[in-house]
């Protein structure tokens, strides 16, 4: 029971504006326009026992999958969790998601007591494995991708400590940007810490400690209440990923879901088994792309936090394709396969809610990543980003083109930004046209982006999907178009896998052709039987 609504109601929107002004710190402070400029990075506020209690409007991937992170801290920790330290993570085995994601964790003290955390999480542009970007097209173990990080105390008496980051510093090819990115989530972390502060001198600590749990409760509470209107329904589907660039095609995820009590059971029995390649889905990811579609299709109003999590119980089997151990490649399980949750869990939904539910969306990020030496400089560069594409349909509603959708929530890399940056040159930034499905209402539309290589020897790595399946459409929408990822190079066009890592010579264009989503309802066009 609220005691006081009126209180409640201004803590918890003190405690979502506390998590935004982490994000905007976060960004503003940062080195790397991966960072400053795209937003990958997502923001939050967590209780004692690492319990999600408010966050900024971030990134789905991050959001739902850094509780976990957190709580790997606080039990790998302990004690050595003291005033003015704060720890650092990536493990995708301890509630990481890729070894890109690095997760700043600060712990808030009052009266000696550990009472709440400020965490944030960063897409740092390199950390280090085989290929620039740390996101290769072909990765068979976890150690290729990079510097792996296990929960460990990397600010003392408030300052970064070199020393405890050496072997990220050693690994990573750009080591200045590293710093300067982790010194911006430490700044993230002390403004959330002030704010937070500031909020319980206010209204005092025992109340704000107080309505972390009735904010969790009421988050619950909505979300169970969404989930009985559905009471008894349940939905199944199967979907694919077409490779994991190894030598594994047509790669199933299966999903059953049923609706009873106001919970929701999500089971991914029938899924396949863990793979070479490295599209391996962390649990974390798997977890956050699930409570990624119960907010946005039952949570309207309802204030994203642990306790919309608590109501929905998911299955999965350890060893699988959506819950793989060490030391199981993952880069871009986190980026590709948890885009296939999504899909697959909405096309289970599709039969419980089916006037909710929109087509499939492009079903990708397009990670691209380009590294070499710039000449401008003499030292290396990493240039990372993901490319929007077409969002599904739904009833009553197109779908918007060119757009970044479900799992992702990045801007776009600004042209100007890119070439004043990097030894690169943007030669097409469009909308690729009539690559939405056709329907009663009709999917977004692609992009194409071709960017061409100004250093002497880039190499150029891509991880993508939807290259051979097509966005699905619902209720007799069309599909749409699968994407397409070349090279070109003295005027001859050369096709790339869904999963490459090719080397370039100065003056190759890579051209990244990102999908359409799909149509829902019957094109008007089309005659009936």
């Amino acid at each position: 029971m609220i005691e006081d609504p009126i209180t409640f109601e201004v803590l918890k929107n003190a405690l979502i504006s506390s998590a935004r002004e982490m994000s905007q710190a976060l960004r503003k402070t940062a080195f790397s326009p991966n960072i400053k400029e795209r937003r990958d990075c997502s923001c939050a506020v967590f209780d004692s026992q690492g319990n999600l209690v408010a966050q900024s409007k971030d990134i789905p991937v991050h959001l739902g999958a850094m509780p976990l992170s957190v709580k790997a801290c606080i039990e790998n920790l302990g004690d050595t969790l003291a005033e003015g330290t704060m720890a650092l993570v990536n493990d995708p085995y301890s509630g990481g998601s890729h070894l890109p994601d690095l997760t700043m964790v600060a712990p808030l003290f009052h009266k000696g007591e550990i009472v709440a955390f400020a965490a944030n999480r960063a897409h740092h542009a390199d950390v280090g494995g085989i290929s620039p970007g740390s996101m290769p097209g072909l990765s068979i173990s976890i150690h290729e991708e990079g510097t792996l990080i296990k929960p460990r105390i990397v600010v003392k008496e408030g300052q970064l400590a070199r020393d405890l980051i050496s072997d990220l510093l050693d690994d990573t090819r750009t080591p200045d940007e590293r710093l300067g990115d982790l010194s911006a989530q430490v700044a993230a972390n002390n403004v959330g810490m002030k704010r937070i502060t500031q909020v319980a001198e206010n209204y005092e600590w025992d109340i704000l400690l107080r309505t972390f749990g009735d904010l969790q409760h009421y988050s619950a509470q909505m979300m169970s209440s969404a989930l009985r209107k559905f009471e008894g329904k349940c939905g199944k589907f199967t979907d694919y990923m077409e490779s994991d660039g190894a030598g594994t095609w047509d790669i199933p995820i299966s999903v059953a879901i049923r609706i009873n009590d106001g919970r929701a059971l999500v089971n991914f029995a029938g899924t396949a088994d863990q793979v070479q390649g490295n599209i391996n889905c962390p649990l974390a990811s798997t977890l956050s792309a699930v409570y990624y579609v119960f907010i946005v299709l039952f949570g309207k109003d309802v204030p994203t936090n642990g306790g919309c999590w608590s109501v929905i119980d998911v299955e999965v089997e350890e060893g699988s394709l959506l819950y793989p151990t060490y030391p199981s490649p993952v880069s871009a399980g986190n980026v590709e396969t948890s885009q296939r949750v999504v899909d697959t869990t909405l096309g289970a939904l599709a039969e419980i809610v089916p006037n909710l539910v929109p087509a499939a969306s492009q079903g990708t990020m397009n990670n691209l990543t380009i590294g070499g030496v710039d000449p401008r400089t003499g030292k290396p560069f990493s240039f990372y980003e993901t490319i929007g594409g077409g969002a599904g349909a739904s009833q009553g509603v197109n779908g918007a083109s060119g757009i970044h959708t479900h799992m992702t929530n990045t801007l776009n890399t600004p042209i100007e930004s890119l070439e004043s940056e990097y030894p690169l040159r943007v030669r097409s930034y469009s909308i690729r046209r009539d690559t939405g499905g056709k329907g009663m209402w009709k999917g977004g539309d692609g992009i194409v982006r071709e960017i061409e290589v100004l250093s002497e020897t880039c190499t150029i790595s891509v991880q993508s999907e939807r290259r051979l399946f097509q966005p699905w459409g619902l209720q007799e929408g069309d599909n749409g178009v699968s994407g397409r990822n070349s090279i070109i190079f003295e005027g001859k066009l050369h096709l790339l896998q869904s999963k490459s890592t090719v080397i370039t010579p100065k003056g190759s264009l890579i051209r990244i052709e990102t999908p359409g989503g799909g149509g829902y309802g019957p094109p008007p066009s089309r005659k009936k039987s």
